[in-house]
């Protein structure tokens, strides 16, 4: 279970077997800015191939923010959150949309892959083969708080689509990290079990930002929401200055 074993690091960063073919404006904010932010483009593009993924975006986000991306599919807010990331890599826990699970260990052993970099290869092979007490407790606790400790030592294959949503939250919360970015992590859950681990996620974790579809929890549960159209913001405002109209305005736009 090291990094060279071919399961892959799950911490590796989503972009990954991306072809990038121009960015631009990627920068951090000024040195000479007061408080700088964590995250900071400034009319940045970028383009896979033939396809601009992201058009002239400028934001920051500060420490502390909590912020819901919002927009219709396709409208450039995973490769929003891929910016985002390369920015602050080492700070940050990730819970892709597509899970990145390996289906044949166990529940237990997904969620400790949250800390694979922190140990040595053979330390992670022993832990692949004689779970250390340690890990055990911390990943067994956190199971339960997720509704997962029955299927603490089930293969990730045995699992419905939402308990593996579930299951990549929990590899995301054991990085321990300040801030957490998310694409699409409750989509698989029914809403008020989504809301619940959203205030989970946001109680556990200095900053967050998540894209989102569901506009109700993007309006109860952050501070802030982000519309992206075209690869372009188009929306960008605390959450107390939306209403619940506006926002279903700028889906119908």
């Amino acid at each position: 279970m090291s990094e060279d074993t071919g399961l892959g690091d799950p911490n590796s960063g989503p972009n990954q077997g991306l072809s990038q073919a121009a960015s631009k404006g990627l920068a951090s904010e000024p040195e000479t800015a007061a408080n700088p932010p964590l995250f900071h483009l400034d009319q940045a593009t970028l383009a896979y191939g033939q396809q601009t993924a992201l058009a002239s975006v400028s934001l920051s986000i500060r420490a502390g923010e909590k912020v819901a991306l919002v927009g219709p599919s396709g409208a450039g807010k995973t490769s929003l959150l891929n910016v985002l990331y390369e920015q602050q890599r080492e700070q940050i826990a990730w819970c892709p949309q597509h899970y990145g699970l390996v289906d044949i260990l166990s529940v237990y052993h997904n969620i400790y892959m949250g800390q694979l970099e922190r140990h040595s290869a053979p330390y992670n092979i022993w832990n692949l083969l004689f779970p250390i007490a340690r890990h055990q407790k911390a990943i067994g606790q956190l199971a339960n708080e997720l509704g997962l400790g029955p299927k603490l030592y089930h293969s990730i294959d045995q699992l419905s689509g939402g308990q593996q949503q579930r299951v990549s939250i929990g590899r995301a919360l054991y990085r321990n990290k300040a801030i957490f970015l998310g694409d699409e992590p409750v989509a698989s859950l029914d809403p008020i079990q989504g809301e619940a681990i959203l205030a989970k996620l946001i109680e556990r974790h200095a900053t967050v930002v998540i894209a989102l579809h569901n506009r109700q929890m993007a309006l109860s549960v952050f501070d802030r929401i982000i519309g992206i159209k075209g690869g372009r913001v188009v929306l960008d405002r605390p959450v107390n200055a939306i209403s619940h109209a506006e926002l279903d305005q700028f889906y119908a736009q």
